[in-house]
């Protein structure tokens, strides 16, 4: 965090940009989301060549790793991957920009993208390049298993939304504390977020702000099915970040109402034939 008198706005990410601040955030000893895709994988038979897409510190390629599988991690934060490297060796690691990616030479089983990354996507055009992208380097029937918000959870319920949430922990001797508070706008269909970092150690609050698409759990099929894909499992719960969390052995809903939705989609053999109206 810069030191400067006022409060600033930055570009940068205080967690993504210090991934060993971001495990100390968000620490996650039992690898809850790399045994639940790792469950997903398993069930549904994926081959072992498995793209980690958005992998961050690489917590959970590693666990694929660790399961037996031929992992290679993806993000576009040169920071997440040079720490994924060192502290959780074993999957290849490359840079790639989710929204629209290319993998020459290169062919997976499975496309795993956790933690709401797929919603990084903004835009339909985003969403259809992240598509486009998985469906070029995915083998014919083969996975994506998907982890994210569900944009229906917002349809009449504020509780998420009524007051800025405050949250604290303490890393080498500095405690940090956020204030975060979201909005959802309703034109760019997009959950919106601010968040404010402040810092024991005399440096100024930062402000950051991101987003994440909303995506109604009929909308994800039919954009799915429009790229060539079979949902075969959507709900939302149990799950890695639902309460209470997911366990081995815990059977998949059938809702699709409360807070997180979890995906499982199958690749086809060609993509569908578009359908056009007469006039």
């Amino acid at each position: 965090m810069t030191r400067h008198g006022n409060s600033q706005s930055s570009a940068a990410n205080l967690l993504t940009d210090n991934p060993e601040l971001y495990e100390a955030r968000f620490p996650d000893p039992e690898r809850l989301a790399g045994h639940w895709a790792e469950d997903c994988l398993s069930r549904y038979g994926a081959g072992p060549r498995v793209l980690d897409l958005g992998c961050g510190t690489g917590r959970d390629a590693a666990h694929l790793h660790r399961a037996g599988r031929t992992v290679t991690g993806a993000d576009l934060s040169e920071a997440m991957l040079a720490y994924a490297r060192t502290e959780h060796p074993g999957p290849e690691y490359l840079r790639a920009d989710l929204r629209q990616f290319t993998l020459p030479g290169r062919e997976f089983d499975a496309v795993v993208c956790l933690d709401s990354a797929l919603l990084y996507c903004h835009t339909n055009a985003e969403l259809d390049g992240f598509l486009s992208s998985v469906r070029t380097c995915l083998a014919p029937g083969g996975l994506l298993v998907a982890e994210l918000r569900n944009g229906a959870f917002f349809l009449g319920r504020t509780e998420l939304l009524d007051a800025p949430r405050v949250n604290g922990f303490t890393w080498r001797g500095t405690t940090y504390r956020s204030t975060t508070t979201l909005y959802v706008d309703r034109t760019a269909q997009l959950l919106r977020r601010t968040r404010v970092w402040t810092a024991d150690d005399g440096s100024a609050p930062v402000e950051q702000r991101s987003a994440w698409r909303l995506l109604l759990p009929q909308e994800l099929r039919y954009v799915l099915a429009a790229n060539g894909f079979e949902v075969l499992a959507l709900y939302d719960g149990p799950g890695p970040r639902t309460e209470p969390p997911w366990r081995a052995g815990d059977p998949e809903g059938t809702a699709t109402d409360a807070d997180r939705l979890h995906l499982v989609a199958r690749l086809g053999r060609q993509l569908p034939t578009p359908v056009r109206t007469p006039r």
